[in-house]
């Protein structure tokens, strides 16, 4: 029995030596960054603003490999088979913590099968309505809200997006009563919103300033945990009596299961010493974003906790997984 106890330990020893030594001459090759989205879109867009500067600083090329489609399992799957070596990372969104609660059956398991290894950026949502509407702030339109029930439309970029479970625990949380209309897009939801076609909506924070800015449509509130650079002048929910009311499209980047420790802790490093340099930071504040730079363990909490909270509203909403 002690024998084989000894043999384990001097296994796991060389187990932990091996993949040290393997770290120190990591990276010997490019490294492939997949973004499980068309490019063009948000996640491929803040992908390619800090990937140069990470490149730089962990010395390899980073290579951009967008593989779009069924929101956004098609390209994550491509990382989870893997090799666990960090030559194949994933740049993912919030629908990577949104999917477990919107897919019966994922090809993969969102936590067991990735190693966190930072979050990127925040991109906060706006809570905002038409003009048309006389409420001023999260008080009022509650108000309104209950007074008029399902007489208020909202729309969303489509069933399962963050707009549109930003709207249902809205709804679970204060009990009112609305009605969703979803859309093919973002374009399309926020055309007929600005038109008056319907009257409220959780957009990104990007998506809506423009439009605030022009009078065309009214920020009553934000829900990120602190107020966004891009809206100082507008309180959070939280701040409105919301307690614990955040949504926001979480950036984040994962590797592999069993993606070894030393590598790991490379990469995170690059990714932070990136996203603190003036011009990524700049960019990403620029487009809404607001860098993160997290441990690979505070990313492990949040992607775990953003899981269980979407499987919360999905199941109070009554929405089936599809």
């Amino acid at each position: 029995m002690k024998s084989n106890r000894l043999r384990v330990a001097a296994t796991a020893a060389l187990l932990t030596l091996t993949a040290s030594a393997f770290a120190q001459n990591y990276p010997a090759k490019p490294i492939r960054m997949v973004i499980p989205f068309a490019a063009g879109g948000n996640t491929d867009i803040i992908g390619r603003i800090f990937a140069p500067k990470m490149a730089e600083i962990i010395g390899q090329q980073i290579i951009i490999d967008n593989r779009g489609g069924a929101g956004g399992a098609i390209g994550t799957e491509v990382v989870m088979r893997a090799p666990a070596d960090g030559y194949t990372l994933l740049m993912a969104s919030a629908g990577h913590t949104i999917n477990p609660a919107m897919v019966k059956k994922l090809p993969y398991d969102s936590v067991k099968d990735f190693t966190p290894i930072g979050i990127v950026a925040d991109v906060p949502t706006a809570f905002v309505i038409h003009p048309s509407l006389p409420p001023k702030n999260l008080k009022e339109f509650i108000a309104l809200a209950k007074a008029r029930p399902m007489d208020i439309f909202y729309s969303t970029a489509g069933q399962g997006t963050v707009g549109h479970l930003a709207s249902e625990l809205l709804i679970s949380t204060t009990g009112i009563k609305i009605t969703a209309v979803h859309y093919k897009g973002s374009g399309p939801s926020m055309i007929d919103l600005v038109g008056g076609h319907v009257q409220m909506q959780f957009p990104s924070m990007p998506a809506a300033v423009p439009y605030v800015a022009q009078g065309r449509l009214r920020m009553i509130a934000q829900t990120g945990e602190k107020r966004s650079p891009a809206a100082p002048s507008v309180p959070t929910m939280i701040e409105q009596g919301l307690k614990d009311f955040v949504v926001s499209s979480g950036f984040s980047m994962f590797g592999p299961a069993n993606l070894p420790k030393p590598i790991v802790d490379r990469v995170n490093s690059a990714l932070v010493q990136a996203l603190k340099d003036p011009k990524v930071s700049k960019t990403l504040l620029d487009q809404g974003a607001e860098p993160n730079g997290s441990t690979p363990e505070a990313h492990d909490k949040f992607n775990r906790a953003e899981i269980q909270k979407w499987i919360k509203v999905a199941r109070a909403a009554g929405i089936q997984p599809n």
